[in-house]
This record gives structure tokens, sequence and C-alpha cells, in this order.
């Protein structure tokens, strides 16, 4: 390029008078070599800019910018033609994480800078403001924290700015308002305070502002009715109050228009739909707007959204929908329209024009009267109905089955009366129907088993009688089935029972059904909540019942039954709340009820148990249980003031001889066992049931308390199926803990907790994480709460110590091989001395715990299985551990095995030995972390271990550490555990390394240690 320039100069010189063409040649030349050296100067600005960035990503993901290629040819980056200037990073969903390197403040020729979608966490660099080209900036969905820092206000050529889902703190900064050419701000899901600032009025190039999901508070401020050419405002759940200025109505281009769930009050103007005729799209939905809704949202003729509900609005709904051609979403519920008028739902028959609307929310209204057969001209589109919370009667219109798109129909809590038309049957797409509450009469009919879509079915408190039709059975897919109050009759057909899908409630109580309870009851594997009570059945309990292993709800009172509890229920180790009352059971009451630890209230009054009242477990705390009308009771409690248990007396009997030798042939077998079994304990640490220890009492107030209401700052860890908090117990001497709350609505989360639980009954060892109490209760906002609380570990995991940033000191070779030998000893008790034998399923390096001495204690036994039993297998279907721990094995289906621990331990030493995670992003194209060790084994294991554990060896190899300046010994120490790692991580699982095998190679590895 330079040598060009040169010659188109030298092709002028000919025309000039020489002296002149020689002093023009010097100086032309002379300054196109300037220039391009200062271009060069500014382009290695660039890159050095472009190295610093990558260098502040903590993941592998910016491989490929090397210097192998020129720096404008790297992902993501795009740069001028003519100046070779970075002018654009494009690292949208990159997988990128670290923070932001302040040297990007360095790209003055940057335009657009898009990071969304990653997971950069800190701060935001103020070096972004000499960025005074930028026009496109977005790092939405990200970590970063901090204030939005006022810098970004230098950026006079910004048009959009993205800073949406991300842990902002501070106020929107009032110095955007100097942001001329703003067009575009996206702030959502942050935690800004502070309000609107009156000054971003001034902004009025506004097109886009969007806010919602931040704590801002305080009013929406009239000067932003300067915004003109304002076309979507989103300010939805910020605390805004006040009334919603005036000016606001003169944003005639408004389309989108987003106020919800605020505490906005006062009125709308009667020509709202005149002022704002292009909205597609209202939402004013949970707010205390008072007055009648203004017909003349009729003018709005591209609407598509429309949520008021949740409002105050009164007055006779008198809107033309016939005009809304292109309504989608009408919900109006929650406000008072109904007079109990004849008119009340004259509407109605305008909505028939409305031929895409899918959604019709119309519930708790006050509408008074006959439902209009005209409900039955609504778009087949239609899905969603909820007329519920009204006070409509009469019989329902079979025109209703017109309505074939329908997937939900809420009709619940309404004074409906007649029989539930057959012709429902219809509505094949349905999957909720809510009929509750109302006073529907006759049976239940046949043709309901044709809604094979069914999840939910609601027909509780009403007048219904007759059978429960046996083609309910055809619903495979109910997860949740309530007939109770009503006055049904004759047995429980059995198909109901065969409902596999049923992993909610099944509610069939305060009826009057007989017969025994069928055996298929046991097939419920997934059910959460079993209510029978008050209904004439009889016969025992059927052992089955068993089965129910997910159960936390378990209601048969007020029935028929007699004979004793059966001893199978013992696996129903996840049941809270336990009522058998008002039978006619008898014998001993069971004592496996004390060992069930999350039993929070057991009910077996007036059955006619007899003998000595249990005073472990739930029966420690007399409030829990309740035992009243059993008068062949003693014992217990003091507080039940029952008799004392008399001891019976001890009769000699005369033996026969065969008996005798039968008896001391038993007793010398017995003898022999219990020496074997002795030695086999001396091999490792022993277990002691929690059953035999006094666990402490605690509520949900007080873990919120000890928690600071689960705050923030007190979160130490998270996963899918829980979050970890920090406590401390003011109540139990200050005792420091860790509470693992569950995610109750994250699905398996319940089953996660019972298998939890369960583990947790069966096993102790030192290098098992200790358990303190479990917590099954209700939050105050009456929502399930379940959680654990374990002993804390200070030193946090072992995932922290090798891969978080936040953890300044690294572990040495001595730490890794003890907590590796720690974790090895654990996995050999659960596989080796625990009868059930248990497998972990989910070993990795988060679940490990390191107390103040840096022992080792696994944890999270949230997808534990027992082998050799049926009581949990089905507790966490679905779910086989975590990608790149799991082994290959369970992806294909096959059961959960000690040897798949195995693998999992096998993948976490590497993990330990070479610090780079299974997932890394240098392992793929067939390269694994296990193939990774096994390429070095054996000469070249020093290439592929952690560099930190290297630079310790290298700091620490000096006359003074003898121990560690022997390198070559160390090496072979090292290249033993990383085949260790290979052998256990192997495909196949019966050429894995037994575990017991490991425990004894590791020690001689930390025995080599410690003697060189």
């Amino acid at each position: 390029m330079q040598s060009a320039i040169i010659l188109v100069v030298l092709n002028l010189v000919p025309k000039m008078n020489s002296h002149i063409a020689f002093l023009f040649s010097c100086l032309v030349i002379s300054l196109i070599t300037s220039t391009i050296s200062a271009s060069g100067a500014d382009n290695e600005t660039d890159y050095q800019a472009l190295l610093h960035f990558k260098s502040m990503i903590t993941n592998e993901a910016l491989s490929s910018w090397n210097a192998s290629i020129h720096f404008c040819d790297w992902s993501g980056v795009s740069c001028g033609k003519r100046h070779r200037r970075v002018t654009a990073l494009r690292l949208d969903s990159q997988g990128l994480e670290g923070s932001l390197s302040p040297h990007v403040g360095n790209l003055s020729f940057l335009r657009g800078l898009f990071l969304w979608n990653n997971s950069f966490q800190g701060t935001i660099p103020h070096e972004l403001g000499r960025l005074s080209r930028l026009s496109f900036l977005d790092f939405g969905s990200n970590k970063f924290s901090g204030v939005i820092p006022t810098n970004l206000s230098r950026c006079s050529n910004i048009e959009q700015l993205g800073l949406h889902n991300n842990m902002l703190v501070g106020s929107i900064p009032k110095e955007f308002s100097f942001l001329s050419k703003l067009t575009f701000i996206v702030l959502d899901n942050n935690k800004l305070t502070g309000g609107i600032p009156p000054v971003l009025g001034n902004i009025i190039s506004m097109q886009v502002f969007s806010a919602s999901e931040n704590p801002l508070g305080g009013n929406i401020p009239d000067t932003l009715g300067s915004w003109k050419n304002l076309t979507e405002f989103y300010c939805g759940s910020c605390n805004l109050n006040g009334t919603i200025p005036h000016s606001i109505y003169n944003l005639s281009l408004l389309t989108n228009f987003t106020l919800a769930e605020n505490q906005l009050t006062g009125s709308l103007p009667s020509a709202f739909g005149a002022m704002l005729p292009n909205l597609e799209f209202l939402q004013l939905r949970n707010n205390r707007l008072t007055g009648p809704f203004p017909p003349s949202i009729s003018n709005c003729l591209k609407l598509e959204h429309l949520e008021v509900n949740k409002n105050r609005f009164s007055g006779m709904l008198k809107i033309d929908f016939a005009k809304l051609k292109y309504i989608k979403i009408l919900s109006l519920g929650k406000n008072t329209y109904g007079f109990g008028e004849a008119g009340d739902m004259k509407f109605l028959d305008s909505l028939q024009n409305c031929s895409r609307l899918e959604v019709l929310l119309l519930n708790d209204c006050n509408f008074q009267g006959v439902l209009p057969t005209s409900i039955g001209n609504l778009s087949d589109q239609l899905s969603y109905l909820d007329l519920g919370g009204n006070y409509l009667y009469g019989n329902l219109p079979s025109d209703i089955s017109n309505l074939v798109g329908l997937t939900t129909l809420a009709l619940g809590d309404n004074r409906f009366t007649g029989k539930i038309p057959s012709i429902i049957g219809k509505l094949r797409k349905l999957q909720e129907a809510d009929l509750s509450g109302n006073q529907f009469s006759g049976p239940i009919p046949d043709a309901i088993g044709n809604l094979s879509l069914l999840t939910g079915l609601w027909l509780y408190s009403n007048r219904l009688e007759s059978h429960i039709p046996s083609s309910l059975g055809n619903c495979h897919n109910l997860l949740e089935l309530q007939l109770d109050d009503n006055t049904l009759s004759g047995r429980i057909p059995k198909q109901v029972f065969q409902l596999s899908s049923l992993a909610i409630t099944l509610n069939l109580s305060q009826n009057n059904l007989i017969g025994s309870l069928p055996i298929e009851v046991g097939d419920l594997k997934m059910l959460t909540s079993l209510d029978l009570s008050n209904n004439n059945l009889s016969g025992n309990i059927p052992s089955s019942l068993a089965g129910c292993t997910s159960l936390s709800f378990l209601s048969l009172k007020g029935n028929l039954f007699h004979g004793m509890v059966p001893p199978s229920l013992s696996s129903l180790r996840g049941v809270v709340t336990l009522d058998l009352s008002h039978n006619n059971l008898s014998g001993k009451i069971p004592r496996f009820l004390e060992r069930l630890i999350v039993l929070e209230y057991v009910n077996i009054s007036f059955n006619d148990f007899e003998g000595e009242v249990p005073v472990m477990g739930v029966f420690a705390n007399a409030s829990a249980f309740s035992v009243l009308g059993n008068t062949k009771l003693c014992g217990g409690l003091p507080e039940l003031g029952l008799p004392k248990c008399k001891k019976t007396g001890k009769h000699k009997k005369q033996f026969p001889l065969f008996v005798i030798i039968i008896l001391i042939a038993s007793t010398f077998s017995s003898i022999l066992c219990f020496v074997y079994v002795c030695c086999k304990k001396k091999k490792g640490q022993q277990s002691r049931s929690l059953r035999d220890e006094g666990f402490m009492k605690i509520s949900y107030s007080e873990l919120l308390k000890a928690t600071d209401g689960f705050s923030q700052a007190n979160l130490i860890g998270e996963g899918g199926f829980s979050s970890v908090y920090k406590g401390i117990l003011e109540d139990h001497d200050d005792r420091l803990v860790a509470v693992k709350v569950l995610h109750l609505q994250n699905r398996g989360a319940h089953r996660s907790f019972i298998a939890e639980c369960e583990a947790w009954q069966n096993i102790r060892h030192r290098n098992l994480l200790k358990i303190i109490t479990s917590c099954s209760s209700v939050d105050f906002q009456g929502n399930d709460f379940k959680a654990l609380v374990y002993e804390f570990m200070p030193n946090g995991s072992l995932h922290d110590w090798l891969h978080s940033s936040a953890t300044t000191s690294r572990l040495n070779l001595l730490q890794r091989i003890n907590i590796l030998i720690d974790v090895a000893s654990a996995l050999d008790y659960l596989h080796n001395h625990c009868l059930p034998t248990i497998v972990h399923c989910d070993l990795k390096p988060s679940n490990i715990l390191l107390d103040d001495d840096m022992v080792a204690h696994v944890g999270d036994f949230g997808l534990a299985r027992f082998l050799g039993t049926n009581s949990n297998q089905n507790s966490t279907s679905g779910i086989r551990g975590t990608i790149g721990y799991a082994p290959p094995e369970y992806g294909l289906g096959s059961e959960m095995t000690t040897s798949g621990d195995v693998y999992s331990f096998g993948i976490l030493l590497l993990e330990v030995m070479t610090g780079k995670r299974p997932t890394d992003g240098i392992f793929n194209e067939g390269l694994s972390l296990h193939k990774f060790a096994q390429m070095a084994l054996p000469d070249h294991v020093t290439d592929i271990i952690d560099d930190s554990l290297l630079n310790f060896l290298q700091e620490d190899a000096t006359p003074k550490h003898p121990v560690l300046a022997n390198a070559k010994k160390i090496e072979e120490c090292m290249a033993s555990t990383i085949k260790t790692g290979v052998s256990c991580s192997v495909d196949s699982p019966p050429h894995r390394m037994n575990i017991t095998n490991v425990v004894h190679e590791l020690q001689r590895i930390l025995e080599t240690l410690q003697n060189i």
C-alpha cells in the first residue's frame, strides 16, 4: 500500500519544476509514512485491548483468539475496511465467564458492543465513557452488579442501551438526559431504586423505555409526556404509586403500554381509547385503578392484548368488542362490573366477532344471572375461559361444547345447578376443568373419560351422586383429581388407582364410598396427597399402600378400617401428616412412626390401639399427635395423663429337648454372625441411625430468623432443587448451620427431599455431612416449605477451592490427596458397610464440603438410591446425576449402581488433580477429561496437572522443604493418582476399580508422600 502511494506521487513529479517536485515528494512521502505508522500504532492499541478483554475471561470460550490470524478475523470481531480498527464486538450467547476489562474503553472506533446472554460479573467499567462513537450497547442477561456508571452519558452517539437481567443497583443516572440520540433503553430485572428521573423527559428521541421488575418507587414523571416518538413503555412491577399523568395519554404513537403490578390509583379518562388509538398491548393489571373502564377502548382497533384484571374498576361493561377484531388476550377479572341486572353480560354478544380470541378471563366480577347461550358462539380459537367466582346460576349451556379449542375451563365458585352435560366430552383438548363449588347434581358423566388430555379435574363441593365412573381411567395424564364433598357412592373403581400419572392430589373425602381399599392404590407411586377421609370404606388397610412412596399427606380418618396398621407403611418416609383417626384399627401403635423423621403430625385417635405410647420422634411433642379415644393405651408423655404401663411377669415354661437344641444352635449361629459383623465393622466407620439421636425441633420462623429472611447475603449455594443459606440458630446456643431450602415449585424437588431424608435416616460417617434436623412446614404465605439443616462447613465446597476466583489460596498436594481419601472412604462406607447399600448418584466437587480442618464431607443425597429395596427406586425418576460426572451407561437407561459412583469419583479425582472441569471447552470432538488424563500417562503427567499445584510445588521446592524438593518421587505419586482416576472412569462398569482398593491405593500414595 505504501509503495503504491509513493509510485503515484513519483508519476506526478515530471510535471513539476524539479526543485519543487523534490520538495513535494519528500513532504508527501513523509506525511504518508507517519500516517501509516500512526495507523499501525492504533491497530496495536485495539489488539492489546482485545487481549486484555480475553485475559479476564475465566473459561476457554475465546480460545480461537490467538496470533495465528489477524485480530480483525477473530470470532465476533468486526473491523472497518479502511483503517482496520475494531468497530463492533458481537459476542452474544458465547458462554463467556469473567469480568469486563476496562481496556475495552481503548477501542475508540467501537460502534457496537454486544455481550448479551453471557456470565459477566463485577461492575461495568466507567472507562466505557471514552467510546464516543458507540451507538449500540447490549449487556443484557449477565451478572453485572454495582451501579450504572454515569460516564456512559459521555457516549454521546449512543442510540440503544440494554442493561436488563443483571444485578445492578443504585438509581437510573440523571446524566442519561444528555444522550440526545438515545431511542431505546432497557433496564428490566435489576435492583434499581430512586424512581424514574424526571429529567429523562429531555430525551425527545426516546422510542422504547423499559424498566420493569425494578423496585424503583415514586411517581410516573409528568415530563415523560415529552417523548412524542415513544412507541413502547414498560414499567411493570416497579413499585410506582400516584396517578398516571395526563401527559402520557398524549403519546399517540404508543403501541405497547405496561404498568402492571404497581400501586397506581385514579381513573382512566373516558377518551382513553381515542387518545391512544395505536395500542396493541395494554397491561394495567394489579393496581388500584377505579371508576368505569372506558368504552372508548374499542377505538384501539389494533389491540391484541388487554389486561386490566385485579383493579377496582366498576360499572357495567359497555365496550363494543366487535371492533377489536385482532384481540387475543382479554383479561378483565377481579373487578366489579356486575349489578344483578339483565344486561350484566350482554357484552358477550359483541365478542362473537373476535375470531382470534384465545384467552377470556372474567372471574370474580360480581356477574349475576344465567350464563348466556351466546357463550357457545365465541371463537373456536378460545383456549382459556375463566368465569369462576361470580354468581352465575341455572344450567350450564350445552352450547359450551362448541368451544372445541378449550384447554382450560374454570367455572368454579358459582351457583350452577342441574347435571354436568355429557356433551362436555366433546372438548377433547381440555386439560384443566374446574366446576367446583357449585350445585351440580346427578352423576359424573361417563363422557368425562373422553378427555384424555386432562391434567386437573376439580368437581369438589357439589351435589354429585351415584358412582365414580371407571372411564376416568382413560385420563392417563391426570395429575390432580378432587371429587370430595359430594354424595358419591359405591366402590372406588380400581381404574382410578391405576392412574400412575397422579402426582399432586387425589381427594375423594366426604362422600358415601364403600368397600375395601383396592390393592391398586399402591400404583400411585408419584402421588403427594391422598385423602379418603369421611367415607364408609372398610376392611384392612392394604399393605400395597406402602407403594405410595411420594406421599406427604395421608388421611384415612372417619372410615371403618379395622385390623393392624401394616408394617410396610414404614416405607412412607416422606409423610408429613398422617391421619388414621375414627376407625376401628387395633394392635399396638406402630413403632416405625417414631422413625419417620419428616413426620410433623399424626392422629390415631378414636381407634382400638393398645399398649405403650411411644415417646420418640413425633411422639416427643404432645401437640404433634393425638391418641384420644384409645382406652387401652398407657405410658407416653406425662401430658397425656395415661396410666403407667404394667410390667409383665416372667413365667417359667418347660421346653421339649428338641426346642432347647434348636435354641442353642440358633444362639451359637447368632454369636458367629455377631463376631463376623464386628470384624467387618472394624474396616470402616460405622453408621448410627438417625432414629437413635434426639433431633431438635425447628420451625419455619426460626429458620427465617436464622438466615435473616433467607437473604441474598447469606446465600452460599444454589442448585436446581434447592438454595443453601448460612444461618445462626439463636435459640440453640447460636449454632452456626447451613439451611438447605427446597425449591418445591421445581419438578422433582419434593422427591429429592424425601430421598435425602431417607438416606440421612440410615447413615452416619465422619466423611458424610452431618444433618442436624429437618423442617417440613408452611411459610407465612401458606406455601409448602421444606428444608434440611446441616452442620456448617466453614471452608465451603471443593468446587470453590478448585475454581472460584474468590478463593485466594489453592490446595496443596497433600491436602488434595487427603480430600480424595475422605471422599473415597465415604463411598466405601455407603457401598460396602450400609444395609441396604446406598448409591449417591450425584458425586461432584460442589457436593464435597470442607470443615475447619479441611476434612471432606460428602453431602446432598437428593438423588440417592437404595439397592435391594423398592423404597425409593422411583423417587427421582428421570434424574440421573450431573452432566460430566454421570457415567455413560446412565444415559442409555441403565440402573443406578455403585460402579456409577466410582465413575463419578474418578472424574472428580481427575478434576482435583488437573483443575479442569469435565465440561471444559477443550473437551470436544471425542476428547474427554478421562482421555485427556489417559494420554498423559505415564510420562507426561506434569503437562496436565493443575497449574496452581505445580506453582505451589515450584515455590516450595527449597532445602527447607525436602518433602516437596524430591520432584521425581512426587511426580510418580501424581502419576499413580491420575492412573487411579483413569481406572475409575473407564466406560465399562465391570472394569472400573473397586472403591475399597481405591482407598488403599490413595492411602499408599499419601504415606509415600509423607515419607519422602
